[in-house]
C-alpha cells in the first residue's frame, strides 16, 4: 500500500513539474512598444506587421507570444509615460522599441527624443528584458541637419548600449504610393509584408541567440 502511494505521489510530482515547465515555456513573450506604424493603423489590425511576426513565430515557436502595445499618434514622451507598466504586466523577453516617428513630425527636440529612447531602453533592461530598436527617417521639413541627426540618433543610441537594430523600418515601402494608405505615411496591406520582413531580418538572428527559436536554415 505504501509502495502504491508513493508510486502516486511521484506520478503527480512529475506532471506537475511538467505542467509547470510547460507553462514557464508557454510565457516568452516579446513586446512591441510603437505607435501608429506598428499599431496597423488604417487597415485591419490582423494585417499589421506585428500580427504578421506573431504568425510567423507561431510556425517556428508556438511559445512566443507578441504583445503589442503600440498606439497611434504616441510620442517618445508618450511612451514613457507607459512603458514602466506594461514591462510590470507583461514580463517580456525582449522588446521592440518602435518610436519617434511624431517626435520628428513634430519638430519635437531631438535631445529630448533621445533621453527618451534612453529611459525606455534602461528601463526595459531593469526588467531584464533583451531591447531592439526600430529607426526612422523623417522628410526635411526642418531642415537637412535636423533630418540627418534624427537618423543618427537611433544609430548612436544602438551603438551606446549594444542593441539590435532596423536601420529603416519603412525601408522599400516609404514614397511608394502603392504600398501605402492614402496620408502616404502609413503601410497599407500590401506594404505591411515588407515592413515585417525590414524587422525580421534583424530580429530572426537575435531571437535565435536568446534561444527563443531555432535557426530556419
Amino acid at each position: 500500500m505504501k509502495f502504491r502511494f508513493l508510486f502516486v505521489f511521484l506520478l503527480v510530482s512529475t506532471c506537475s513539474v511538467l505542467t509547470c515547465s510547460a507553462a514557464n515555456a508557454a510565457t516568452s513573450t516579446i513586446l512591441v512598444f510603437g505607435d501608429s506604424l506598428s499599431a496597423a493603423y488604417g487597415i485591419p489590425r490582423e494585417q499589421g506587421w506585428v500580427n504578421l511576426l506573431q504568425q510567423r513565430l507561431q510556425k517556428q515557436a508556438a511559445n512566443i507570444q507578441v504583445v503589442n502595445a503600440s498606439i497611434s499618434g504616441e510620442t517618445t514622451a508618450g511612451g514613457v509615460s507607459r512603458i514602466e507598466a506594461a514591462l510590470k504586466q507583461h514580463q517580456p523577453q525582449l522588446v521592440i522599441i518602435e518610436l519617434g516617428a511624431n517626435d520628428g513630425l513634430q519638430g519635437l527636440p531631438l535631445s529630448n527624443m533621445q533621453n527618451n529612447l534612453k529611459t525606455m531602453i534602461t528601463k526595459s533592461q531593469q526588467y531584464k528584458a533583451k531591447v531592439m530598436l526600430i529607426g526612422m527617417m523623417i522628410p526635411p521639413n526642418y531642415g537637412m541637419q535636423y533630418t540627418q541627426e534624427f537618423k543618427v540618433t537611433y544609430e548612436k543610441l544602438a551603438k551606446q548600449y549594444q542593441l539590435a537594430l532596423v536601420p529603416f523600418l519603412l525601408d522599400g515601402v516609404a514614397g511608394k504610393p502603392a504600398l501605402n494608405i492614402d496620408d502616404g505615411l502609413h503601410p497599407n496591406v500590401q506594404g505591411q509584408p515588407i515592413v515585417f520582413e525590414n524587422v525580421w531580418k534583424v530580429l530572426e538572428p537575435n531571437l535565435i541567440k536568446l534561444g527563443l527559436i531555432h535557426s530556419s536554415k
